[in-house]
């Protein structure tokens, strides 16, 4: 609920920052939430996404004016138009994610551009869709738009028990892809087998790249989703096939050192990318055929979104601390 003002307008908790650093930097504020603007709408929260992308803006690998909201993706309900929105109702369940137009999702109400939001459909709860909107579009883009897919390929998927790991095993699985996901924990093994993982390397005490070997009889994987970035990123080179190619999908563990691009002529000619979830969801069309796919899948019970971890929002410094420490699994969600 939002808190009372003296003004007539609502007054939201946020989460704020004003300078980089680790989890502590996070405060919290409350701010008056004001009238809805030309194109925007006034959306209250009952849910809140925590994604690892959230700790690139709080450390600085992501640069913001200062200070600074955080978070990009929630779920809620319209409160209030502006000017100019034709597209939603007041009452209308909407969920959002992007980049720096969404920062500021820590909050129990705020504006936001009516543009930023996806409609929810009937069957879509708002705690789901505040735990898979990021997650869910980034699994889209991965498995229907980085590479022509086709039954019997096989995949790498470090971070497999995540929240982006356990989505893409089960579609994946969908499409008749051999899934191998690594983890740290015997536990995230057991996790990430359970939803649609056919092979798991715990990287703790397994070579990696030897044991992609040996499971695909030496060839090696045709693609490799890679969110760890610089302790994982020879070894998912090395476990590429010839002309296989290598998805940088995120840095946890810091990022890639400078190498020599004739590198990848020597381990089998081999593609590199490095996406990102905003350049696949800028065109309105794309973004919609994305956001339906995976709603549509949720919504049929062909994947399951798993929220293994709740938070209240002033949580947020131990939800950062957690997120960090890989003590996660599955979603995160901080409830309103």
């Amino acid at each position: 609920m939002p808190l009372p003002s003296q003004q007539g307008n609502p007054v939201t908790q946020a989460i704020k920052f004003d300078r980089i650093g680790g989890p502590e930097v996070l405060y919290s504020t409350t701010v008056e939430v004001g009238r809805p603007g030309p194109g925007q709408v006034r959306l209250r929260h009952a849910a809140v996404g925590l994604n690892y992308a959230d700790t690139y803006f709080r450390n600085g690998t992501y640069p913001v004016p200062m200070p600074s909201g955080m978070g990009v993706e929630a779920a809620g309900i319209v409160e209030a138009l502006g000017e100019g929105v034709s597209q939603f109702a007041v009452g209308d369940r909407v969920t959002y994610t992007g980049f720096t137009n969404t920062l500021g999702a820590y909050s129990t109400e705020r504006l936001i551009d009516a543009a930023a939001l996806i409609r929810l459909p009937d069957g879509i709860a708002l705690e789901t869709a505040a735990a898979m909107t990021m997650r869910g579009l980034t699994s889209a883009y991965l498995l229907r738009r980085i590479y022509p897919f086709k039954a019997g390929d096989t995949l790498l998927l470090h971070a497999a028990a995540g929240g982006v790991g356990l989505i893409v095993s089960q579609w994946a699985q969908l499409l008749g892809l051999t899934v191998i996901g690594t983890v740290s924990t015997e536990e995230k093994a057991a996790l990430a087998r359970a939803h649609g993982c056919h092979h798991t390397i715990n990287y703790s005490h397994e070579d990696v790249a030897k044991r992609v070997r040996e499971l695909t009889d030496g060839v090696g994987v045709n693609v490799v989703f890679d969110s760890v970035g610089k302790t994982t990123f020879e070894a998912s080179l090395d476990s590429l096939k010839r002309r296989g190619l290598m998805v940088c999908v995120g840095t946890a563990s810091g990022p890639v050192p400078p190498f020599n691009p004739h590198m990848l002529a020597r381990k089998g000619s081999l593609f590199l990318t490095r996406p990102a979830l905003a350049d696949y969801i800028a065109d309105p069309a794309e973004k919609a055929e994305l956001a339906g796919e995976i709603f549509g899948h949720i919504a049929a019970g062909r994947i399951q979104i798993e929220i293994n971890q709740r938070y209240a929002l002033g949580d947020a410094v131990q939800a950062h601390r957690d997120l960090e420490a890989r003590k996660t699994t599955g979603s995160s969600i901080f409830v309103i």
